[in-house]
């Protein structure tokens, strides 16, 4: 009998995998410990074993395709056995599928009645009628990460004339509130958002057209989602705030529009109020239109600036070498992970934060002394890690975890130590870290350093911490904060060694100092425990003898 192969679950964290490679295809034989794929987790690339024998019959997800934890990934059964039965009984798969699906899904659905077409044809058609006498106003679209804005006032009611450059609405937006222009002429025959509520982005917010058109049959189509309800190309305006084709310049606003001044009703008030004959103020705005900043920077009788001395040459024009543009990159999945996980414990977890200076000068030269006999190199963080689980050990209530309705205090100290990859951040562990010499740390480290960078990790070799070290010393970073990583209940930010002057009985001399900073999830972690563990992992750090003994 065929079965079925899952989306397996390969970290503590993953909630989907990404196949980055399948090393068998459809019809090849398969083998109970050969790997049938490479999966991209929020970790790792891990190898997929079907621990099955037979004919792979069913891939279900394409290479460079993500799927669900436990969704269906491939069939493996005898040569030509139906396997299908095991799709509509089992979990679909998430992405699609390689094999040919259900014919039932690739047909199209039975022809409707010619009744309802028939009367969809009829909302279309008045639609479109309707639309020869009126403009629809849409909600525009008015910065780049709006989706919905927020009727603030309207400036006119059904029933009011309505000029091509007056301002119809105020809209706020996520970033201001800004006015909307209808840029048409007639009656204001429908208002389709009250004051105080939101409309979505090409939603209608208002029609505007000749009294007495069918403004119900624009309704019914756009309800419809005919095409008629979208307002002729020939009347489409842009909107406020969208950028014009070309930047007009600035011009009486009298001048090319038949003496009628065309200015925002703001601009007119100020205008009124600061004594500015406002048909002589240049307009900025779309098509010559004044607005606040053209009042703002008015002086009245100021005449043109004159050309330039034939002895000065003028500046150049400003000419960019290239275009404004962006780069989208997909996520990949450990950074959903990263972002997901970082963000429950900053907004989960109270963090409050506690900076401690280390004098390095014996870690320094124990460490050339160490290094002279170690089997491997012996980095500073080495002997952080070894001095903070040697602290954990006389400060287990900071070496535990929240639990929700109780805190788990771990008897081992398993410690982390954050590793920057291109993708992210990844945190190896360092397991009874505190039964560990300074050697053994800094070979296993190396290793898993290694197996990081190389995305070979297994997940026992990135899980299971109980408290970590983030270290951004070596990059020139004097201190700062980081995020917990759960389910620890602190985590130590490791600076540069530095050489900083300091007082010592009335002399001055420069001594190398490192600064810790220690983040304490306040639900288990107290100020003056905090403070203590800060105390003996500095005593092991100015002293680095006692954590030989």
């Amino acid at each position: 009998m065929a079965e079925v192969i899952r989306m397996p679950l390969l970290s503590d964290t993953m909630t989907e995998g990404v196949i980055a490679e399948w090393h068998k295809k459809v019809g090849d034989t398969v083998k109970s410990d050969d790997v049938i794929a490479e999966v991209e987790t929020d970790k790792a690339t891990m190898e997929v074993i079907g621990y099955v024998e037979g004919t792979l019959l069913y891939v279900g997800v394409e290479k460079g395709k993500a799927a669900k934890v436990n969704d269906i990934i491939a069939i493996v059964g005898k040569p030509g056995e139906d396997y299908k039965p095991l799709l509509e009984g089992g979990s679909a798969p998430a992405n699609g599928q390689a094999d040919t699906a259900p014919a039932k899904q690739d047909k199209a659905p039975a022809a409707t009645p010619a009744q309802p077409a028939a009367a969809n044809g009829e909302v279309k058609a008045a639609a479109e009628a309707a639309l020869k006498d009126a403009t629809v106003i849409r909600m525009p679209l008015l910065s780049d990460t709006m989706t919905e804005g927020k009727i603030v006032a309207w400036n006119k009611k059904v029933g009011d004339t309505v000029k091509s450059d007056d301002v119809l609405a105020e809209v706020e937006t996520d970033k201001a509130t800004m006015e909307v222009i209808g840029y048409a002429d007639g009656e204001l025959l429908y208002v389709g958002v009250k004051e105080g509520d939101a409309a979505k982005v090409n939603d209608i917010i208002a029609i505007v057209g000749k009294k007495g058109t069918n403004i119900d049959a624009i309704l019914a189509a756009e309800q419809s989602g005919g095409a008629a309800a979208e307002t002729p190309a020939a009347e489409q305006k842009p909107a406020a705030g969208s950028a014009p084709a070309a930047a007009p310049e600035a011009a009486p606003a009298a001048a090319a529009n038949g003496g009628r001044v065309k200015a925002s009703p703001l601009a007119k008030k100020l205008a009124e109020e600061k004594g500015i004959d406002i048909s002589q103020v240049p307009g900025t705005g779309d098509g010559g239109r004044i607005v606040k900043r053209d009042i703002d920077s008015f002086v009245p009788g100021a005449k043109p600036a004159a050309a330039p001395a034939a002895a000065k040459a003028a500046a150049p024009a400003f000419v960019p070498a290239g275009q404004e543009g962006y780069t989208d990159t997909p996520l990949s999945q450990m950074r959903k992970v990263i972002a997901r996980r970082l963000s429950e414990s900053k907004f989960t977890a109270p963090h409050f934060y506690l900076k401690i200076d280390v004098n390095m000068d014996k870690a320094i030269e124990a460490r050339k002394a160490i290094n002279e006999v170690s089997p491997v190199k012996v980095s500073f963080n080495d002997m952080v890690i070894k001095a903070a689980a040697m602290a954990l050990r006389q400060h287990p209530d900071v070496n535990s975890s929240w639990m929700g309705d109780f805190i788990r205090q771990h008897q081992h100290i398993h410690v982390g130590s954050a590793v920057a990859i291109e993708e992210g951040l990844i945190v190896p562990v360092i397991r009874f870290a505190d039964q560990k010499t300074l050697s053994q740390i800094a070979g296993e480290a190396k290793e898993l350093y290694d197996k990081a960078k190389n995305k070979k990790l297994q997940p026992q070799e990135f899980s299971g911490n109980t408290f970590s070290v983030s270290n951004l010393g070596m990059l020139g970073i004097d201190e700062f904060t980081a995020i917990i990583n759960p389910p620890d209940s602190a985590i130590l930010a490791v600076g540069n060694i530095k050489e900083t002057v300091v007082s010592e009985k009335g002399q001055f001399k420069v001594v190398n100092i490192m600064k810790l900073t220690l983040s304490c999830d306040h639900r288990i972690v107290d100020g003056a425990v905090g403070a203590r563990f800060l105390a003996t992992l500095k005593g092991f750090l100015e002293n680095p003898v006692t954590m030989l003994v």
